[in-house]
């Protein structure tokens, strides 16, 4: 199936490399260097600009984008001050935006540090903060979070009349539009990638039925498609790694399916309610228990339960979604303990309390050293290590706010910030 020229509607996002035009060299007037003082102190050595391959595992996601066009270039917010009080080593830099950050409308991985608001996103020069590329995509609906960016493979992808269009985001990568089989209909709901294909659901008005497709993510055509709604299902969840979708419908009695994303083949089919959320690593499918307070891990060849986490006789608690390194599994709690479980078994290695509570903002980084716990404004970062389970706190600022951290890597540094500061940080250190 061929393609088409990527400014044909390529997802209607306004894009730009910021250097093209204005040179795109220096740090604009809303980054602030780092400095004891505030003041723009002499800049750190190369040395703590960055830090070891081994220390991180595969790069995490940063903030995301949104979904509609718009010309114009960002508004250039005001200089402001560092916080009065920094926690920790002195960041890289510090970026102050004029819109609160909302980093839960990424869906997907992006190896570069971004500014992402309700009005679309800024993606920035890692060693310097300055901005070097902008997209304009509002949110769509009253929560950004609503309106998600698909990004996978250094791509963002939209959808415009009975094509999907990616347009690269940190590299020469080429864009492309993609036309679907007119047949299929020209309504398309994008629900994410894993980095090698990107997957979504075709229909026309009326149709409740609708296909589901995967398309490459170079925009090499379509790989597969086949009716959606089989068996009740009318959701789609894309599990980041290993090609595979989770598909489920309102219905209990639909249960829950693991689909293979390279054919489209339902492996297996679990009975159960729609899951509040899913991950899986290499070994195992997670997802909550019934009555979704806790954690169970089911067999990723035949979806047979493994081992499962569950709140004990007095506990309340609910468990936010696993995260795993296929030697532990590290479960959050929303009482701000978490526990570390052999991977294989589901045995309880350690334990740790941290001193505030989480919620489904609060999503952890693991790196190969351990977690990276994002807290309340007033909290900080805190640093859970993986063998023992001990903690300190990385980074924190005496700014005001009232939203939580959020943290992110693009596989050489680290980035945490909250509201409207985000701060690019060197060396993690080591207690």
């Amino acid at each position: 199936m061929g393609s088409t020229p990527a400014d044909r509607s390529a997802g209607e996002a306004s894009w730009r490399w910021d250097g093209e035009d204005e040179g795109g060299t220096t740090a604009p007037a809303d980054v602030v260097s780092g400095g004891e003082d505030g003041g723009g102190g002499p800049r750190p050595s190369r040395r703590r600009l960055l830090i070891g391959a081994g220390v991180l595992a595969a790069g995490a996601a940063v903030w995301g984008v949104s979904r509609r066009a718009g010309g114009s270039a960002p508004e250039t917010p005001k200089p402001q001050p560092l916080p009065s009080k920094l926690y920790g080593a002195e960041p890289l830099w510090v970026y102050r935006g004029s819109e609160q950050m909302t980093p839960g409308r990424l869906n997907g991985r992006l190896f570069a540090p971004a500014y992402v608001t309700a009005k679309g996103l800024r993606i920035l020069d890692a060693a310097t903060g300055a901005v070097v590329g902008n997209v304009e995509e509002p949110a769509l609906r009253g929560r950004p979070e609503d309106s998600p960016l698909i990004v996978g493979a250094g791509r963002l992808f939209t959808t415009s009349t009975g094509h999907v269009d990616a347009r690269a985001l940190t590299g020469p990568a080429a864009g492309w539009s993609q036309p679907l089989p007119p047949e299929l209909g020209e309504q398309i709901t994008l629900y994410g990638s894993d980095g090698a294909q990107v997957y979504g659901t075709v229909g026309s008005r009326g149709d409740t039925r609708g296909t589901l497709f995967a398309l490459d993510v170079t925009g090499n055509g379509l790989l597969w498609s086949r009716p959606f709604a089989e068996r009740g299902e009318n959701a789609v969840t894309v599990l980041p790694i290993g090609g595979r979708l989770l598909t489920w419908g309102t219905d209990p009695s639909a249960g829950t399916s693991l689909v293979d994303g390279t054919t489209g083949r339902r492996l297996w089919t679990t009975a159960g309610s729609a899951p509040a959320w899913s991950m899986m690593d290499q070994r195992h499918v997670y997802l909550p228990t019934p009555g979704a307070a806790g954690v169970q891990a089911l067999r990723m060849e035949d979806g047979t339960p493994r081992w499962s986490v569950r709140p004990g006789p007095g506990e309340e608690w609910r468990a936010l979604p696993p995260l795993s390194d296929s030697y532990r599994v590290y479960v959050p709690r929303d009482n701000g303990l978490i526990t570390a479980h052999e991977a294989g078994s589901g045995e309880q290695t350690w334990q740790c309390q941290l001193p505030f509570r989480l919620d489904r903002r609060c999503r952890p980084l693991l790196l190969s050293s351990g977690l990276l716990v994002p807290g309340p404004a007033d909290a900080g970062v805190v640093v859970v290590e993986a063998e023992k389970g001990r903690q300190y706190t990385l980074f924190a600022d005496t700014g005001p706010g009232v939203d939580v951290w959020s943290v992110a890597s693009d596989g050489t540094r680290l980035y945490a910030g909250h509201d409207t500061t985000l701060y690019g940080l060197g060396e993690l250190p080591v207690p």
